[in-house]
């Protein structure tokens, strides 16, 4: 189909189309017009990655903006929400606005009803349901990115009463859901009451198979294989032989590992690889992207990174800082670096495609089965999907790794040759529900049983399941224990929302995290930073940090020391499960205090075995619950908030109490609100009406401190002509260090 003849598309998107050198929709998205797509019709389009799915979307929202409509694009991931804000801004030239909206659980994004798309987390969109954004009524089409991963236990119930609540809230709304391949794409299509494009075409070859033995076995596409020879040195492990195979054909190679371990490791040893290859030019460019790695922190996740780097290698795992890791998908995009070994993670729909995609581990670690356990067919297949770059490879071949002639077989039969399992919901549980039934009942959706019940008949999990009473029986017991809990209120089938319940739905909070809270907030009178911390660490909304070997008898020791500050009852030692978790979340609180006492970055990444990403993940998640923390102590007339918000302001910045009023100060973070402070500046006030000459010698650099003295509402924050004070060593010597607390 030419793009002149696409129906209901503004009228300049044709030649926009043109001169970004499309003439033409892939067969999927000439389907998906065919379909009615950018007419409002829903649509569920299932097609392989690189298959033109965001193009589909873009046609429906454009059409639909077009209409005088609004549209409203939902992903998984932030990262991936930035990646689209910044494909669909090249649209503000024909005068559409685009905003992005994936933080602050509390607001009710106001601001975004003035765009005409909007782009943000399925967990963002929840919370501006339950805080009653009314611009969601106006919504006239809903993009549902990666729609399969409603088969996830953590994020998928979220993603599909979302979804549900927006079609109920607008009965003509458009919906289109985008997925990889999948095994049942027509019960999404059947819940969504939407057409099905469910295609394996994609615009360059790939080709799929297994190495093994210094040679691929690749599908032949008729249940035979072809073999191709891959010279390997002696002793030269499969991965290794492979990117330097991929290296001679000028192609790239994306290496999917179990582990941020092995992600690290194999990035090491294929810089010995791909070193020696590298042009003069290429390895100038890539120290300075080094260079900018190492500026984001001072770790040794920051140091072997960059030293990977240098040679034109890469790890990606989720231990790595935001910085981290969009320096090295840039410099993969761009080829500069030839090969990153990741975690799956990475195969979660950031733009990272490579001539070559190796799934070396196909097995990873499982609490569930205490063991290894295989990774599913739909996991391998987005990994697959990987493989090859429009535009720049010939074609792209996926590949997994087998150690036997049996396990090449295996593999083929598992993996190559195998149809991707279906999804189901994963709604029906007390965990999932407990959270979107209180902020159903909250926001209004539903004020009865037989109402919540009606709505839930509107979800996913109705359309497929085959027991109709499992439903009933889980929202009992979810009703029992809100109820119990003080968060909602019953008489007879009428169900309403407390003061309490409409504080923790809005605050976005699991209720028992809530619950959790709230007891541990009643039982403080003078709580500690430790006991605050340690608070929220053992919510379900916390992910807490492992023990480890010998770490029981520490932690044990630190439980009984600080017995006093722990908010609640300490479980009994004999109570095993109990006393594990509550020990997790000590060791979690005690990373958390040491951050928030200025502790260095690289000694905790050390001391904890974590990563930086793993640091601003907790930091993070620490503030938000301690400002839901303080919500509550204000709603309950406790007297503790001031304290409460003291622990999380110390937390957020990673300082210590007296910097707390010069870290609020936007651009300041803790490395800069130490320097200030050693040079006689305390308080914002204080930085107001400093002597800039010494403000410029504690911060030492000029655009820093101009930008330091504007935010803190410096009458004449100019510093060009001014000769900075020696302020000696105060505080850290590290200029312009990123650590997490600059941000």
């Amino acid at each position: 189909m030419n793009v002149g003849d696409v129906p209901a598309v503004p009228e300049w998107l044709p030649d926009h189309l043109r001169e970004q050198g499309i003439e033409s929709l892939y067969p999927p998205q000439a389907a998906a017009v065919e379909e009615g797509v950018t007419e409002g019709e829903s649509l569920v389009a299932s097609v392989p990655t690189a298959s033109g799915k965001t193009l589909i979307a873009e046609l429906a929202m454009l059409a639909s903006v077009a209409r005088g409509g609004t549209a409203l694009y939902i992903v998984p991931l932030r990262a991936l929400a930035s990646e689209k804000q910044a494909e669909f801004q090249q649209y503000e030239q024909y005068g559409l606005t685009v905003g992005v909206s994936t933080g602050n659980y509390e607001s009710d994004g106001e601001w975004l009803a003035s765009c005409d798309v909007v782009v943000a987390t399925s967990e963002k969109v929840d919370s501006l349901a339950r805080n009653d954004a009314a611009w969601l009524g106006e919504l006239s089409c809903v993009v549902a990115d990666e729609v399969h991963l409603v088969d996830d236990a953590q994020r998928g119930p979220t993603l599909e009463v979302t979804l549900a609540k927006l079609r109920r809230r607008n009965p003509d709304l458009q919906t289109v859901a985008l997925s990889a391949t999948i095994g049942n794409a027509e019960a999404v299509a059947e819940w969504l009451d939407a057409a099905l494009v469910d295609s394996d075409w994609r615009p360059i070859e790939l080709r799929k198979g297994v190495h093994y033995g210094n040679a691929l076995h690749l599908d032949t596409g008729d249940g035979e294989t072809e073999t191709t020879p891959v010279d390997s040195r002696s002793n030269e492990r499969p991965t290794a032989a492979i990117v330097r195979d991929t290296l001679a054909d000028d192609g790239s190679t994306l290496v999917f590992v179990n582990s941020r371990r092995n992600a690290e490791s194999a990035a090491a040893r294929l810089a010995g690889v791909v070193g020696p290859e590298l042009s003069d030019d290429e390895r100038a460019q890539l120290a300075e992207v080094a260079e900018e790695i190492r500026e984001v922190s001072d770790t040794e996740t920051s140091e072997d990174l960059a030293d990977a780097v240098e040679q034109g290698a890469a790890f990606h795992h989720a231990g790595c800082a935001p910085g981290h890791r969009s320096a090295v998908e840039e410099a993969f995009q761009e080829r500069l670096v030839k090969t990153v070994a990741a975690t799956p993670t990475l195969a979660a729909g950031v733009n990272t495609p490579s001539r070559r995609v190796v799934v070396r581990d196909w097995r990873r670690y499982s609490g569930d089965v205490g063991g290894m356990k295989p990774l599913s067919v739909l996991e391998v297949h987005q990994m697959f999907g990987r493989a090859g770059r429009p535009g720049l490879d010939p074609y792209g071949e996926a590949l997994l790794l087998a150690n036997s002639h049996d396990e090449l077989d295996e593999l083929f039969d598992r993996y190559v040759w195998a149809d991707p399992e279906e999804v189901s919901s994963k709604l029906a549980t007390e965990p999932a529900l407990r959270t979107h039934i209180l902020a159903t009942v909250a926001s209004g959706f539903a004020d009865s049983r037989a109402d919540l019940l009606e709505f839930l008949d509107r979800t996913l999990y109705a359309v497929q399941t085959d027991d109709p009473g499992r439903l009933a029986t889980v929202t009992d017991n979810v009703l029992a224990y809100l109820e119990a809990n003080g968060f909602i209120e019953r008489d007879g089938d009428t169900v309403a929302a407390t003061g309490l319940g409409h504080t923790v739905s809005r605050l976005y909070l699991d209720p028992m995290s809530a619950a959790e809270i709230v007891d541990g907030l009643r039982a403080a009178e003078d709580p500690t930073a430790l006991g605050l911390y340690h608070l929220v660490a053992r919510t379900p909304d916390m992910y807490e940090l492992y023990l480890r070997s010998g770490d029981r008898e520490e932690y044990t020791m630190l439980a009984y020391d600080h017995e006093e500050e722990l908010l609640g009852p300490v479980p009994s030692e004999f109570e095993e499960s109990r006393w594990e978790d509550w020990l997790s979340a000590l060791k979690t609180a005690r990373m958390l205090e040491e951050w928030a006492d200025e502790t260095e970055e690289s000694d905790i990444t050390e001391r904890y075995g974590v990563g930086p990403g793993d640091i601003r993940g907790k930091t993070d998640a620490a503030e938000w619950l301690l400002g839901a923390a303080e919500s509550l102590a204000g709603e309950l007339d406790l007297g503790i908030a001031p304290a409460v918000r003291r622990a999380r302001v110390r937390v957020q910045h990673g300082v210590r109490e007296e910097l707390i009023d010069l870290a609020e100060v936007r651009g300041v973070g803790r490395v800069r609100a130490r320097r200030l402070y050693e040079a006689g500046i305390a308080t914002r006030a204080e930085l107001r009406e400093a002597d800039k000459a010494v403000v410029l010698g504690a911060l030492r650099g000029e655009r820093t401190a101009e930008t330091v003295l504007e935010n803190a509402g410096h009458p004449d924050p100019d510093v060009a002509d001014v000769t900075p004070v020696d302020t000696g060593d105060a505080g850290d010597d590290r200029e312009g260090q990123a650590d997490l607390g600059d941000f």
